[in-house]
């Protein structure tokens, strides 16, 4: 009865006060979720109460196990699985609790910031994610390390490893070379604040905005819904366009080919009202001149401001598509026409004659007296 007891006794005892201390423990988090709403951390710390309750278990039955008197003769390959377990969530528990307090302070900054400084919110997302993410894998290394450690062999083999570590240094940095460029160019980006998560890009003639940003790669979210992952390394070897870059407002231009006869005065006027009933204008500039002619037609540009990227396009599209409407009612004559009178061929070009011998051309051009 005893052997029945003492086992059922002690794991049973770990697992429900590991059970009771992660529900108060929660409950104490939620509570005090409810009373702070100014900052997030209490719910952010929340997301670990599955390590938390691992590391809680673990660490109950490692230290009362030998009283359960279960399995004597597998013993120590118990014990180091539950020593595995412990280092494993223990890890899991600190990445959780480093997250939260990062994603915390970056909320204050940002709510701090976001209407004064966006661009350097978004500088310092990027390095916060960036950050979080090398955090994570020195962890893990860490806790991988401490894991492997637990075996005897491993301990015996160390002194080896650690010999050989300068060859297998150098193997590793040639194999990786790659690799190892790209994390360096994660960091210099993070860092030298030249792209940042949201800033508007142009990479490869897509225009799009940078979504995520890792050690190794970088997504761009085009304006029709597509993701285009590229190297880290792109953007410190290769030029590109960062519409973002210092302030998001831009400037955006909007081209006509009209009729030499088109009432420039009145379209500026007309451009002025279009601006004033659109949204994403905002306010600052507006300008319109012709800027190139042809024999048929003339260029007329009109210049238009918006606060980001986004607006600039919607500015743009507008102005057009009104203008020409506006063009094509008020004042048709203004669009550009196509002259469909025949042409004038020099006498005798078209090799064909009349009846009487005559150029058709010829005859056709004549003066009136001459005929």
């Amino acid at each position: 009865m005893d052997d029945v007891l003492r086992p059922l006794i002690v794991v049973g005892g770990s697992v429900v006060l590991t059970l009771l201390l992660g529900w108060a423990t929660d409950l104490l988090l939620r509570k005090a979720d409810e009373r702070h709403h100014e900052t997030p951390l209490w719910g952010l710390l929340r997301r670990g109460r599955i390590p938390y309750q691992l590391v809680l278990c673990a660490a109950l039955l490692s230290g009362s196990y030998e009283e359960a008197r279960l399995f004597p003769s597998h013993r120590e390959g118990i014990g180091r699985v539950l020593t595995l377990v412990l280092i494993g969530s223990a890890a899991w528990l600190v990445i959780r609790i480093a997250a939260a307090v990062v994603e915390t302070s970056y909320t204050r900054y940002a709510n701090a910031r976001a209407h004064r400084d966006p661009a350097r919110v978004r500088r310092v997302r990027t390095q916060v994610t960036l950050i979080r993410r090398v955090v994570s894998a020195i962890v893990g290394v860490v806790a991988v390390a401490a894991m492997l450690l637990t075996f005897p062999a491993m301990r015996a083999a160390g002194a080896s490893l650690l010999a050989s570590a300068g060859i297998l240094g150098i193997v590793a940095g040639v194999a990786a070379q790659s690799t190892l460029s790209n994390m360096f160019a994660g960091l210099q980006i993070a860092f030298g604040d030249m792209v940042r998560i949201g800033d508007t890009v142009v990479v490869d003639g897509e225009w799009g905005t940078v979504e995520e940003i890792t050690l190794t790669f970088l997504t761009v979210r085009t304006w029709d819904e597509r993701r285009i992952t590229m190297p880290v390394s792109y953007f410190t070897s290769k030029p590109f366009e960062n519409w973002s870059r210092g302030t998001p407002q831009m400037t955006g231009t909007v081209f006509w080919h009209l009729d030499h006869s088109a009432p420039l005065q009145a379209m500026r006027d007309k451009l002025r009202d279009i601006l004033r009933e659109c949204p994403a204008w905002d306010g600052r500039a507006y300008n319109l001149s012709v800027t190139d002619s042809t024999p048929s037609t003339m260029e007329v540009r009109a210049l238009v401001t918006a606060k980001d990227a986004d607006d600039i396009w919607t500015v743009r599209v507008e102005v057009r598509e009104q203008m020409i409407r506006w063009l094509a009612d008020a004042h048709p004559y203004a669009l550009p026409r196509v002259n469909t009178a025949d042409a004038v061929l020099p006498p005798g070009r078209d090799g064909r004659r009349s009846p009487d011998g005559v150029p058709a051309a010829r005859r056709v051009h004549s003066h009136p007296r001459e005929r």
